[in-house]
């Protein structure tokens, strides 16, 4: 099973110029060999690509992807992603959305399709990834 990373998924509704046919071929290889998985953090920062919630729900098809609750035990780790990108000079001051998806693709077993390789590497390194 494959979490779609929110990168990926803009790339796909906004047609980006560059991403788009990267993206798109991506989507469609995991989806030939498998189960592609959406969470609602990742849902929740593509929903604004959409003007009505019945757009959002027809472009993440129940057929296309199965909607996973966030992990309990992805909470902590998340916050330990959190304290090492502080400790390295991040400036956040809140987890971003990146720390729980990778701490949900950790948890779950998921491989993670995404084109932010270098964070999730940093704060996650044992989760397989797909990505340029």
């Amino acid at each position: 099973m494959v979490l779609v990373d929110v990168n990926v998924h803009l790339d796909l509704t906004t047609r980006d110029p560059v991403w788009f046919q990267w993206s798109s071929s991506k989507i469609s290889d995991c989806r030939s060999n498998g189960m592609l998985v959406i969470n609602p953090i990742i849902y929740a920062e593509i929903a604004n690509a959409f003007l009505k919630e019945e757009e959002l729900d027809r472009y993440i098809s129940p057929i296309d992807f199965v909607r996973q609750p966030l992990p309990w035990e992805a909470a902590y780790l998340a916050a330990q992603a959190f304290r090492a990108y502080r400790q390295r000079g991040g400036v956040k001051s809140s987890p971003m959305p990146d720390f729980y998806i990778g701490a949900h693709a950790y948890v779950a077993g998921l491989t993670l399709l995404t084109r932010d390789a270098a964070r999730y590497q940093t704060y996650f390194p044992n989760v397989p990834l797909i990505s340029p």
